[in-house]
């Protein structure tokens, strides 16, 4: 029953801090960033929720007599809505900084801009691009494969999110980075072994059981590689790293499950 209500309470922190869903916590756990090390164990169930959403979107669309290519857009759209899209900020300010600013604190005030210049845009573009561009080629097939590949990739994804903050510093002394904390290491894997569960969940849909480890792979090392591109550019993580790692292993899940062959 205790361990119970503390999961409860930590997929709440997780949907408090990445949706925007009013949520009502158990009495004296309000939702904020003290306990979030420990809360990232529940983020795979509630990057979860968001994609069974999306793809409930998405069936319904389709429900109407809408082909994929209208349905998806709708699904990616609804996506970035419940997350307040704070994850195609974090990309878009991401993709200013480290290739817009020429020092590391030029980068860092360049990402802290509210404005969006145009190497963020060209990535919003192409994030957006490939991503509705996955799903319609994956529904094209089978619809019900493109609904968990949605679920699925919307767990891995974001738990993949949290690479950045499990193996880098902080670049600044403020903002999300800083304040959500290194992930405690027993919940980090107990997060990752339930993004590998939900990431296999196009496989009872139809989808290759190989190919769906392999999308597995490149979503978690393309998350990787913002990491290395973050200690590179400015020495450490931020909440916008977190967000562009995101998105980087989203598109990859994507992707590698919408090849042919």
């Amino acid at each position: 029953m205790r361990l119970g209500r503390a999961l409860l309470a930590d997929l709440c922190v997780c949907l408090g801090f990445f949706t925007r869903l009013p949520l009502a916590l158990p009495p004296g756990t309000p939702v904020t960033l003290a306990g979030f090390s420990r809360a990232v164990r529940m983020l795979p169930v509630a990057g979860a929720l968001l994609g069974a959403f999306a793809a409930a979107v998405m069936a319904a669309a389709a429900g109407l007599g809408l082909a994929p290519l209208v349905a998806a857009p709708l699904a990616i759209g609804a996506l970035a809505l419940l997350s307040g899209a704070m994850h195609e900020d974090g990309l878009a300010d991401c993709a200013d900084g480290f290739f817009g600013g020429q020092t590391r604190m030029e980068k860092l005030e360049i990402m802290q801009e509210s404005t969006i210049g145009s190497f963020g845009a060209v990535a919003l573009v192409l994030s957006f691009s490939l991503r509705i561009s996955s799903v319609v080629l994956i529904a094209n097939q089978n619809l019900c494969l493109a609904c968990a590949v949605l679920t699925g990739g919307a767990a891995l994804s974001r738990t993949s999110g949290l690479l950045p903050l499990a193996l880098l510093p902080p670049a600044r002394k403020d903002g999300a980075g800083f304040s959500a904390q290194r992930p405690a290491g027993d919940a980090l894997v107990v997060a990752a072994l339930l993004a590998v569960l939900f990431a296999l969940a196009p496989v009872p849909a139809g989808a290759n059981l190989i190919r769906a480890l392999v999308a597995t792979a490149l979503a978690a090392g393309s998350a990787f590689a913002v990491v290395i591109l973050a200690k590179h550019e400015i020495g450490g993580q931020t909440g916008d790293v977190a967000g562009a790692a995101q998105q980087l292993a989203e598109v990859a899940y994507y992707l590698a499950l919408a090849a042919r062959g």
